[in-house]
């Protein structure tokens, strides 16, 4: 049985803060540190912000208090015709690609240019007109589900399904929208909670400070690993600061690697490279002193040691009580 692999989406989201040039750079980067799809955002701000919308604190923290959410997504966010090209460059490069939509025109686009995975971020598990657009695309979806709970991503699975979609093409990531996001605020068990009560595969949408987290969530078994990443953290923007620079990203990936390896089976077997070691590191009855033949074999005249090529311990009661069929020499493997 092979190993599974994990999904793993490095997600620029809009940390090229509105450059294509940045975003190309992006792509290119993804590719280099082995994720399976760079993922971008898309959206028309004027359909998803109105103009009342307040800053959530962390972007306050990060942009400050001086213009408007709809002012500052209108400046950090691409053209919608730049998101084929930036496809083009995924593809040029091998990579998949991926954005998330968070308007219904945005969703047609993504839809009509073609994507392996529809990405419903988290602020639109409530939004039924969204949703039954996205189901109606017949693209495999990517549900987040940050700031909900078990009953609203039911709800959100069900509107896709009576949308035309089964439930085997949907994965749920557990997510906290926070950035980033406290480690006691992760509940990442709450993952595997998803997965047993909603019958989904699962995976990790995260944003915390850090790689350790999204690979503990490799080992207890998500199918996707989503995780934001920037060329500078230090570039000025609302999600850089709880993203991953390259060389982070690049070890994130070899760590869910590695921990995909790790998993195996799950059948417990004595696998190859160990194998050599059993005549080492097992024992066998030996005799604790010298023995004639025909001397009855007790506790008293044998005894358990490496290596273990001879009779195993666990035979010790079969052993005992039989006469030696001839001399031993002590330390020497008994047979009988």
């Amino acid at each position: 049985m092979t190993a599974k692999k994990t999904i793993i989406i490095a997600e620029a989201g809009v940390n090229h803060n509105g450059s294509m040039e940045r975003a190309m750079e992006m792509v290119r980067v993804a590719a280099e540190c082995g994720v399976d799809y760079v993922k971008f955002q898309t959206a028309v701000p004027e359909l998803v912000i109105s103009t009342f919308a307040p800053k959530a604190e962390y972007q306050k923290d990060t942009d400050g208090e001086g213009r408007s959410q709809l002012e500052m997504c209108k400046a950090i966010h691409l053209p919608l015709e730049a998101y084929a090209t930036l496809k083009q460059e995924c593809e040029r490069v091998g990579v998949g690609f991926m954005s998330t939509p968070f308007d219904l025109v945005s969703v047609k686009l993504l839809a009509d240019l073609g994507q392996d995975y529809m990405k419903v971020p988290s602020g639109e598990i409530t939004n039924l007109p969204y949703l039954r657009a996205v189901a109606k695309t017949g693209q495999k979806v990517i549900l987040s589900t940050g700031m909900s709970v078990i009953e609203e991503i039911e709800r959100a699975i069900e509107v896709l399904e009576q949308g035309g979609m089964k439930r085997d093409d949907i994965i749920v990531l557990h997510c906290n929208t926070e950035y980033p996001t406290p480690m006691r605020d992760v509940n990442l068990l709450a993952m595997n909670e998803i997965g047993e009560r909603l019958h989904v595969r699962t995976g990790y949408s995260d944003h915390t400070v850090g790689i350790e987290v999204p690979v503990a969530a490799t080992a207890l078994g998500a199918r996707v690993i989503e995780k934001h990443f920037t060329l500078d953290r230090n570039l000025p923007g609302p999600d850089h600061r709880a993203s991953l620079e390259p060389a982070e990203l690049k070890a994130m990936v070899r760590a869910i690697r590695n921990i995909d390896e790790a998993l195996g089976s799950g059948i417990k077997q004595v696998s190859e490279s160990e194998r050599k070691n059993m005549t080492v590191a097992r024992k066998s009855i030996v005799a604790a002193r010298d023995i004639a033949e025909g001397e009855i074999l007790t506790e008293e005249n044998i005894t358990v040691k490496r290596p273990g090529n001879g009779i195993s311990p666990m035979r010790w009661d079969e052993v005992i009580g039989k006469r030696a069929c001839r001399s031993f020499v002590a330390d020497e493997l008994i047979e009988i």
